[in-house]
């Protein structure tokens, strides 16, 4: 399948999850560095949302990100959520690539999706990516990444204008439902384990304050 690629010229293969035109001429109107014609490609694909990488004429790269194809659990994939965190921390100790707009437009690429800068550095896919770091490497990774996460929980949801984001209290609670919910909407098959979570609604701790988690 092919597309035109506008301000190009060219005709190129469609990837997957792009309408090219229509984002292209969103990114332009919206981005006022970036330089047609733009390439498009997929850095990561599969059941978490997409992430993409976009080329322009002048070597500048940037980063979209969709929420996966196909069908999309209610609130897994919420993009404007996603977008709102990201830029709220932008001043804050937590290491996060600068935003450049959301478009909430569906005529556009059929879904929400949102830009942001990119970064260079390694992405660890799986064991053979980690292999090419040395000791050194991996534990400075590890350590780093402990310290962006206690450093995220330390901030006062109120202080970064994400106050609003959700509901504070019973949020123990209210992610089983959640869960359990998403559960029974994706399971195939029966596994007898997953009766035992009723046990994680037996022994909820009792919740004191609220913070920002990572949701992974």
């Amino acid at each position: 399948m092919t597309t035109y690629r506008p301000f190009g010229g060219r005709v190129t293969a469609m990837v997957e999850g792009i309408h090219e035109e229509n984002v292209t001429l969103w990114l332009v109107e919206h981005l006022e560095a970036i330089t047609p014609p733009l390439k498009f490609s997929l850095i990561a694909g599969g059941h978490s949302n997409l992430t993409y990488r976009i080329d322009d004429a002048e070597g500048r790269a940037y980063v979209l990100r969709r929420p996966p194809l196909g069908h999309v659990l209610e609130s897994a994939h919420d993009m404007s959520r996603e977008h709102r965190i990201i830029s709220a921390l932008a001043d804050t100790d937590v290491p996060v690539a600068p935003t450049f707009g959301l478009c909430q437009d569906k005529d556009v690429n059929d879904v929400d999706f949102y830009v942001m800068d990119f970064c260079e550095g390694t992405v660890l896919h799986g064991a053979e990516q980690a292999q090419t770091l040395t000791l050194e490497e991996r534990q400075s990774f590890s350590r780093h990444m402990i310290e962006v996460l206690v450093n995220l929980h330390r901030i006062d949801p109120d202080d970064v204008n994400l106050g609003t984001l959700g509901r504070k209290e019973a949020y123990l609670a209210r992610q089983l439902k959640r869960w359990t919910k998403q559960w029974e909407a994706t399971k195939t098959h029966e596994i007898p384990e997953m009766d035992e979570s009723r046990r994680l609604l037996e022994d909820m701790p009792q919740q004191i304050g609220a913070s920002i988690a990572n949701g992974d």
